[in-house]
């Protein structure tokens, strides 16, 4: 009999650590300050002049201050996780300074939090229209691009925040990752050698590019960018797991359980390193310790497809083949491409005898360009009587 385990078993790729920043302070525009000098000036032009001035700016002088409080404000808010609050200061600090390129560039940051992207980039595009030299508002935009998998509008703003700032580090970091989104791994390698170039200590790039080259299947390079993003942050948890991703490859369980361990002693919700533990845990055909760690999973991330076709694995090596068939089904409901989800439920279905389902999932995963396992294939002939 052939093992059910063996093509069928989808594990998470962490996705890259895609960071942007948070304008603290309004260095930006800075307001117009007068020194004593220019004070003894107008004193010698004469107290009515002086009186004059006082009363024409004085007044000025707390709502040029107040968009900077505002502002200032809604960082604290944002910190804290207080997205609406915060959006509601970076507004007031609008109304009083309609042309603050920070408060909306700041206010977009915190759209992105709440994962409304498309406000997010009207944000940006008002703060890049009031300052077309804002580098970081480029690169946000591009951030929110990114998540609405529009790659080619990202890479175009990437593109100009690195014209606009030739050392910006982060923006190489980001282009790499849009590159890599595509499938562009060459493209996306340059961009984080370019960011490694320009900051040797940045951890994420080197984590970054260790997913481009295992995307390429340069395993001993992948390792080794992952060892140094450790070496360089051993809080990094991503870094671990996806370490671990390679470990389980290379059918290196015992390693993969190791790293998987540290990831989540560093981060409890991690979906993705109970996800990985639980393919190593399935591989060492410890099942219940491999559904343990996909609940966990689905916990923390209930729209996980993989984690339900993984534990749907697990309850297939059990032999409960309908808890297996739900899990696939979850899984097919949550992504109907996923093709893996279609083959495993026809495998379980192929178990209960029910082979006229069997090869409807069989089709279906076919259709969806999955290779089905000759030995699955050959037995569903033979017992059913049919030649598909």
């Amino acid at each position: 009999m052939f093992n059910m385990q063996l093509p069928e078993c989808k594990l998470f790729n962490a996705p890259s650590n895609n960071y942007y920043w948070r304008q603290e302070q309004p260095t930006l525009r800075e307001r117009k300050r007068f020194s004593g000098g220019e004070f003894a000036v107008l004193i010698i032009g004469g107290i009515v002049l002086i009186f004059v001035l006082i009363i024409t700016f004085i007044p000025l002088i707390p709502e040029s201050r107040d968009h900077e409080v505002y502002n200032n404000r809604g960082v604290s808010y944002a910190k804290e996780g207080q997205y609406d609050e915060a959006i509601l200061n970076y507004t007031k600090a609008i109304e009083i300074n309609p042309r603050y390129a920070n408060a909306y560039y700041n206010r977009g940051s915190t759209y992105d939090d709440k994962g409304e992207y498309d406000l997010a980039i009207l944000d940006y595009n008002k703060a890049i229209e009031i300052d077309p030299k804002f580098a970081l508002a480029y690169n946000n935009r591009g951030l929110a691009y990114s998540v609405k998998e529009q790659f080619n509008h990202a890479i175009t703003d990437y593109n100009k925040a690195i014209e606009i700032d030739p050392k910006f580090a982060l923006a190489y970091n980001n282009r790499g990752s849009a590159h890599d989104k595509k499938g562009e791994y060459d493209l996306a390698i340059y961009d984080y050698n370019k960011a490694i170039e320009i900051d040797p200590n940045d951890a994420k790039a080197y984590y970054n590019r260790g997913l481009a080259y295992r995307h390429k299947g340069q395993y001993n390079l992948a390792l080794s960018d992952y060892n140094k993003a450790i070496e360089i942050n051993p809080k990094f948890a991503e870094a671990y797991t996806n370490r671990g991703f390679l470990y389980a490859d290379r059918k290196q369980y015992d390693l993969a359980i190791s790293d998987c361990n540290k990831a989540i002693e560093i981060n409890p919700m991690l979906a993705e390193a109970y996800n990985n533990r639980g393919h190593a845990y399935l591989n060492l055909r410890l099942y219940d310790r491999a559904i343990s760690d996909y609940n966990k999973t689905l916990d923390i991330n209930p729209r996980s497809a993989e984690a339900y076709n993984n534990r749907g694995l697990a309850y297939g090596s059990k032999g409960l083949y309908d808890e297996a068939i739900f899990d696939h089904s979850m899984a097919i409901e949550i992504n109907p491409s996923l093709a893996e989800a279609y083959n495993n439920r026809g495998l379980a279905y192929y178990f209960k005898g029910e082979y006229k389902k069997a090869w409807e999932d069989v089709r279906k995963a076919q259709g969806l360009g999955y290779k089905i396992h000759p030995e699955f294939l050959n037995a569903l002939r033979k017992a059913s009587g049919e030649q598909e």
